[in-house]
């Protein structure tokens, strides 16, 4: 097999011992952690707390990716949770708001948008998480489920799921600290949050399927980002399975 761009990013970005003499940050330059939308008209969620528990062994059990959805609605408690759950803000500690899932040096690149098809108390259309505050920021108000459906190549799942989960990176956060090496804690970033947005949702007997099968460019207009300060990379559906 040929030698592509990923081969040799792979080797371009390795660490070496003898390479690893320390260099200075622009600690003045440093990028906020939060992306906000001030013009956006902001709705607030309930407390994010589990309608039901269930042990993380019984979670990593019955851990499935769900592609088959019923109609029925997702509840904003529930979605609330699954956000918070993802990435919101867990802990405050010497005055840091460390999050639920892992970044390489608390830089968290990854932001929230949010397709709503069927969650109760919400019209469809495309949303914003807004971590610092665990709110939803609503960006535009229209049936969408059609255009990210065709934006993850034709998936059926993001019309069907009750919400689409998609995640992009801000690719500068980690580029900051880690220059081009960033790039690879950035998707180890993406999958940490994956993962507990699986967990999450299987605790709440709801289903979910990751989706990294996307057009970018598509997905990326559907966003309003530029695609390049700016990316979408992951996504996945949610809703009730059937």
């Amino acid at each position: 097999m040929s030698k592509g761009i990923g081969d040799r990013y792979h080797q371009e970005t390795k660490y070496y011992p003898e390479k690893m003499s320390g260099r200075g940050l622009d600690w003045a330059g440093k990028p906020s952690l939060y992306k906000e939308y001030p013009e956006a008209r902001r709705i607030e969620l309930p407390e994010p707390w589990p309608r039901k528990e269930m042990s993380l062994d019984e979670a990593l059990r019955k851990r499935t990716s769900v592609r088959l959805y019923s109609p029925q609605s997702l509840s904003l408690n529930d979605l609330s949770y699954l956000l918070w759950a993802c990435t919101g803000i867990q802990r405050i500690e010497q005055g840091y708001e460390f999050r639920t899932a892992p970044s390489a040096g608390a830089l968290y690149p990854i932001e929230t948008y949010l397709i709503v098809n069927k969650v109760e108390d919400l019209e469809q259309g495309l949303y914003h998480y807004a971590i610092k505050g665990h709110l939803l920021e609503e960006l535009r108000l229209d049936d969408l489920g059609l255009e990210i459906a065709q934006a993850a190549l034709g998936q059926r799942i993001c019309y069907d799921a009750a919400a689409v989960f998609i995640w992009t990176a801000i690719f500068y956060r980690s580029k900051w600290k880690y220059e081009q090496r960033g790039y690879r804690y950035i998707y180890m970033d993406a999958g940490h949050i994956g993962e507990n947005l699986y967990l999450a949702a299987t605790s709440l007997e709801l289903g979910a399927c990751a989706v990294g099968a996307l057009f970018d460019d598509e997905l990326n207009q559907l966003l309003d980002v530029d695609g390049e300060e700016e990316s979408a990379i992951y996504m996945a559906a949610v809703g009730h399975p059937l």
